[in-house]
């Protein structure tokens, strides 16, 4: 992996791991696109799995107290794990841009009815629901093309959750899939050296990162986190959209 490489991995999870220490979701969105322009798409998602899954691990942990806060997460983890397998199984068979397109397409409209309708919300009931179907999308995102976050963020911000709690939520999810991810990709000998080598440089950006993020996160309030969350969204969108059409 030349210098110029390298670069690109450090300052794609530098910024992806900013983001996702705030929000709780953005590193693979932010990180996977933009190495994915220099190395490819299977090169950056195997490359982001690792640092991700510890990213994951550590915001999971730092918002526990949360927990007693969250719905359906046994429904959607449990789901997702299938969808997790199935996806990453496909990932050098599918073709990438019909789901980039749609997915990118999913969330916009998302953003769009939550700005024009912000107090809409999911009832208990309605979550309950639909938890399947949303944990197997997130599942085989997250394993055909290494990003699930806007799938998550879309489905978990209808529950209109405090910050914390949310961030818990997110995390536990991609924690929970991104294993699974991580499994088969590791049974399929997809980590190579110089992989492995990308996958060390991504970690050095999310160590340093992670601790700005906290402190401003600890500094946003219910409504403006709840914008930071949905300007997250639209950009991702926007860098799904043109990852499929270059």
């Amino acid at each position: 992996m030349t210098t110029a490489q390298l670069t690109v991995v450090l300052v794609a999870s530098l910024a992806g791991a900013l983001v996702k220490a705030v929000t709780g979701l953005g590193y693979p969105v932010i990180a996977v696109p933009l190495i994915a322009l220099m190395l490819g798409v299977e090169e950056a998602v195997v490359i982001v799995a690792l640092p991700n899954l510890a990213a994951n691990a550590y915001l999971c942990w730092e918002s526990r107290s949360a927990h007693s806060e969250t719905r359906d997460l046994g429904r959607l983890v449990g789901v997702g794990v299938v969808g997790a397998v199935v996806g990453t199984v496909l990932l050098v068979q599918l073709p990438e841009e019909p789901l980039l397109i749609t997915l990118a397409l999913m969330v916009l409209v998302f953003v769009v009815v939550f700005l024009r309708r912000p107090d809409l919300s999911l009832s208990p009931a309605a979550s309950r629901r639909g938890a399947p179907f949303a944990g197997a999308l997130i599942g085989v995102m997250q394993g055909a093309v290494g990003v699930s976050g806007p799938v998550v963020a879309t489905w978990v911000h209808g529950y209109r959750l405090a910050p914390t709690a949310y961030v818990h939520m997110v995390t536990f999810i991609f924690g929970v899939t991104g294993f699974a991810q991580i499994v088969v990709l590791a049974v399929q000998q997809q980590f190579t050296a110089v992989r492995l080598v990308g996958a060390a440089v991504a970690a050095v950006a999310v160590v340093v990162a992670t601790p700005v993020g906290l402190r401003l996160r600890r500094r946003l309030a219910g409504p403006v986190f709840a914008r930071v969350v949905l300007a997250v969204l639209a950009v991702s969108a926007v860098s799904l959209l043109v990852e499929a059409l270059t």
